[in-house]
């Protein structure tokens, strides 16, 4: 199974080096892939020169939108990003897009929340045309960089419903099953609605399975963890996101092993680790557990 790691676009303090040094320890380390969230509202990195960045300094690792909100996005300007992308990290993007839950992202940058799993059906068709090289109207120029990935990036999606993972298997190349806890029942019930979904939808492939978690090996793991859940969930209430943050266990060697050996059994073919904090640390630490 292979393994990724999120770099903490969320945490205050982020400079040019802290960037760096994650990218670059990353990419020396025992793993297969980098990614980064989105967010608009908190104080939040903005996820797109992140990864440019990452690109950039990276030779090896795969470069991993997680999760692209495309809905907030113009299509033909995601499918623009994309595809410089991946000419900048050689052909090593695979980007993961969703609806998000956060209303006051959507409102803040002027995009409707009403609609967005229509509008993210009918944006990867967009972005699959201007990727095969078809102008974005009749008599207009293509838009290009064409990507190196013949036909543009894989696309992974991250849903969690029924109705949702149904919609996606109708073009997605995978789905992205997320559990903050590092619910491995949880994660199976994503990769088994996946799987029924992808076969109901006549897909002559499998979908490939990517789960998730949040962790914590820096030092005081556990207050991390829960204070990096707390404001990650404060906005859908205080009291709630209190009472999930102390249910995370994922701030232990011993936890993290034997999450991620769970989730391998469930078929994964891919896991992102999602750390709490900045600290050189969290990717230190875990270099090290994995080997």
């Amino acid at each position: 199974m292979k393994i990724g790691i999120c770099i903490p676009y969320m945490k205050r303090g982020i400079d040019r080096k802290t960037l760096l040094d994650w990218c670059r320890a990353i990419d020396d380390g025992p793993f297969d892939s980098l990614s980064c969230g989105e967010r608009i509202t908190g104080y939040t990195y903005e996820m797109r020169n992140f990864l440019a960045a990452a690109a950039a300094v990276t030779e090896r690792v795969r470069i991993v939108p997680s999760l692209y909100v495309l809905p907030m996005h113009n299509a033909v300007w995601a499918a623009k990003e994309l595809a410089t992308l991946d000419v900048i990290s050689d052909g090593r993007v695979t980007v993961t897009v969703g609806v998000g839950g956060r209303e006051d992202d959507y409102k803040a940058v002027g995009a409707s929340f009403k609609n967005r799993f229509q509008r993210m059906d009918d944006q990867i068709a967009e972005m699959k045309r201007i990727w095969s090289g078809e102008p974005p109207f009749e008599g207009a120029d293509i838009v290009g960089p064409e990507p190196v990935q013949a036909g543009g990036p894989p696309i992974l999606a991250g849903s969690m419903g029924p109705k949702s993972i149904k919609r996606v298997s109708k073009w997605a190349d995978g789905l992205y099953g997320f559990a903050m806890d590092g619910n491995a029942d949880l994660i199976k019930h994503f990769f088994d609605s996946a799987t029924d979904a992808w076969a109901e939808s006549g897909r002559s492939t499998k979908p490939y399975l990517m789960g998730g978690f949040w962790y914590s090996l820096a030092d005081g793991a556990d207050q991390a963890l829960q204070n990096y859940v707390f404001d990650y969930l404060k906005i859908f209430g205080e009291d709630e996101a209190r009472s999930v943050a102390k249910t995370m266990k994922m701030h232990t060697p011993e936890a993290i092993v034997e999450g991620i050996k769970a989730i391998e059994a469930l078929g994964a073919e891919e896991i992102q680790l999602v750390p709490a904090t900045a600290d050189i640390k969290e990717v230190e630490r875990l270099a090290k557990l994995l080997s």
